[in-house]
Order: C-alpha cells, then sequence, then structure tokens
C-alpha cells in the first residue's frame, strides 16, 4: 500500500483476488493460529491489574484479533478491527465498509471515539507500523515496537522506541510511568 490509493480501496482489491472463502479463515487460523510476542501477556496482565482498559485496533481482520484478544483476556468489545463478510455458503462477500479500520486513517478515528465514549484523558498506542504512528494525535503518546519487524520510518520517528515488552514492565515497575484507572503521566 504505497499511498497510491486509499486504505479502503486497497483492502478492496487484494480481498477480490483473494477472494477467502470462511472455510479457508478458518483453515488459517487453525493452521497458523496467531503468535504472541514474548512479554505481551505479561505487559498486559499488569495493566489489567491497574486497572488500564487494553484495547486492540488493527487494520486486520477481526476473525483473527478476537484470537489474540481472547488469549490476552481482552474483552472482544475492545477488538476494533475489520470484519469479513461472507454468504450462508460460506463464500466470501466482501467487508464491512462501515468499520472504521477500514478507512485511511482509521485507527486515529478509534482512539478519538474511544476518548470521546469513555472521556480518557491519555491514550497510549503501542505499535510497528507508520498507520500505528499516524493515530498520534489524537493519541497522546506513541510507542514504537520492534520487536517482530523494525520499520526504520517507526524507528526514527517514534519518541520512544523498544524492541521488547520489558523495557516498558521495568518501568512499570519502578513506577516511571503512572497509570492508574486509565490514566497514564509520564
Amino acid at each position: 500500500m504505497g499511498g497510491s490509493l486509499t486504505f479502503k480501496a486497497a483492502l478492496t482489491e487484494r480481498l477480490a483476488l483473494i477472494h477467502p472463502s470462511r472455510e479457508q479463515v478458518q483453515a488459517l487460523i487453525t493452521e497458523h493460529p496467531p503468535r504472541l510476542t514474548e512479554g505481551i501477556k505479561d505487559l498486559i496482565h499488569r495493566l489489567h491489574q491497574r486497572n488500564i482498559q487494553v484495547f486492540l485496533i488493527s487494520g486486520g481482520f477481526r476473525s483473527i484479533v478476537e484470537h489474540v484478544a481472547t488469549e490476552l483476556d481482552i474483552p472482544l468489545t475492545n477488538v476494533y478491527a475489520n470484519r469479513l463478510k461472507f454468504y450462508f455458503n460460506g463464500e466470501y462477500a466482501g467487508f464491512d465498509e462501515t468499520q472504521l479500520t477500514a478507512e485511511s486513517g482509521g485507527k486515529g478515528k478509534v482512539i478519538g471515539l474511544l476518548k470521546e465514549k469513555f472521556g480518557f484523558h491519555n491514550v497510549v498506542m503501542i505499535g510497528d507500523g507508520a498507520t500505528d504512528m499516524e493515530a498520534c494525535p489524537p493519541a497522546d503518546c506513541f510507542i514504537g515496537f520492534g520487536g517482530n519487524v523494525i520499520r526504520q520510518q517507526v524507528k526514527e520517528k517514534a519518541k520512544w522506541y523498544i524492541t521488547d515488552f520489558e523495557e516498558l514492565l521495568q518501568e512499570l515497575d519502578n513506577d516511571s510511568i503512572k497509570m492508574n484507572h486509565n490514566e497514564i503521566i509520564y
């Protein structure tokens, strides 16, 4: 997605080529389940202990992201991702184009919605891609993550860049980051 098309148009074109059936999607999830990055379970657990709500915002597909949310004990209501649509016989029928994550700048729109809906004053976005970084603002802080893949643009532009979650866990342990009831103070 080099920028010549909107995210929604690029997604439409890619899915038209792939034309995944419900059975193929389920087989993909079963045969190649999403793997969690080392340390993420501990980080999410620690945030939950501090009553911090965690949301998964993805340009990927909800059917896959929900598996990750379940493993991390994140409520499915806190998942924002694209929804594939299928006919009753399981054939591909498109995707839900009304999802904010189907739009260019969708992650930022979701964060704006969350701030409005829940009254959050400080939202931290952690991600490895340019679309994650572009969600700040409205996110109040962006932490670049290079534990799975290092994207030079993210590494160079993020004010805080990590390659594993241990650094964030240490900062939480040291109380360098004050988090309580959805308030984050650096």
